[in-house]
């Protein structure tokens, strides 16, 4: 099958980046989400970004009016999604937001349509069954921010036809993107499963006393020489993403150890959730928001 045109179906943080990916690449692509002010902010983040990477000339002037002529924004799902090939995913981590928004679009896109979700953490059986067609469902989980971030994991379930991966890692490689493919599910896939269990453990520690977030920080990126510290982290991919996912896994495993941290919980309670609030673990002032 040959994809031509792309609905992204949720215009935050990872909706709008993936849409322009699409654009980029030479796809129709259409980005809707329920809100104009989303679909507004996702439109003047995107100018902006382009505008500097045609100042960097990692695109030409061209290149980038190119994409945008490619690239639409709208509040009507049908709109979006009647005659897209491939649709993805990337509303709020809740399941059952997720389940109802394939069984909406199952009934709008063509027949031969792929049906992906950009789900950091919820596999998609969970979710193919909303739809009349389980073996054309997979994930496509690229990572924050998918404009600068070079993979994607591509997690195949057993409901999922093997022409419906080859589609998915084929449009990844035209976005310019390293797919990888995972045979089998599980929850949080590869790359995140490792986080995750850093993520916690730093929590653990700091919770426990035994040093503030700032140092944990200092020490992973001086000592493991990662790039970011894991509170920088979550600051950077929000707050209530996190805890939102952990609340999905809790629902799955009722594993005590997979509910929201204490701390998690209050942040999220307070509005403070990361870089796009202006306040987490970190403060931030209004140049770095998103």
């Amino acid at each position: 099958m040959k994809v031509e045109q792309i609905a992204v179906i949720g215009a935050g943080s990872m909706g709008h980046q993936i849409a322009m990916l699409g654009a980029l690449a030479g796809f129709r692509t259409s980005l809707q989400d329920i809100s104009n002010d989303s679909l507004a902010q996702a439109k003047d983040k995107l100018a902006d970004i382009m505008d500097k990477w045609v100042a960097k000339d990692k695109i030409s002037e061209a290149e980038r009016n190119e994409a945008f002529s490619r690239l639409t924004f709208t509040t009507d799902l049908r709109d979006a999604a009647s005659e897209a090939d491939l649709v993805i995913e990337a509303v709020v981590e809740k399941l059952a937001v997720k389940r109802e928004v394939f069984r909406k679009l199952d009934e709008i896109v063509p027949s031969h349509a792929i049906l992906a979700t950009n789900s950091s953490t919820i596999v998609s059986s969970l979710i193919a069954d909303a739809t009349s067609r389980p073996g054309s469902v997979c994930n496509m989980h690229f990572f924050f921010p998918p404009l600068v971030m070079d993979c994607v994991e591509v997690v195949k379930g057993e409901h999922t036809t093997d022409e419906t991966a080859a589609v998915a890692m084929e449009v990844c490689e035209q976005m310019n993107r390293t797919a990888v493919l995972l045979q089998k599910e599980i929850s949080g896939f590869i790359a995140n499963r490792i986080l995750f269990a850093i993520q916690k453990e730093a929590m653990s520690l700091y919770e426990g006393g035994y040093a503030d977030f700032k140092d944990i920080d200092k020490i992973t990126k001086k000592a493991l020489h990662h790039p970011i510290g894991p509170f920088e982290l979550m600051d950077l991919s929000g707050i209530d993403v996190g805890y939102y996912v952990m609340q999905q896994q809790y629902e799955e495993t009722k594993d005590p150890n997979d509910k929201p941290s204490k701390t998690l919980t209050e942040k999220v309670e307070a509005g403070e959730l990361g870089r796009k609030t202006g306040k987490g673990f970190y403060t931030y002032d209004n140049k770095v928001r998103n």
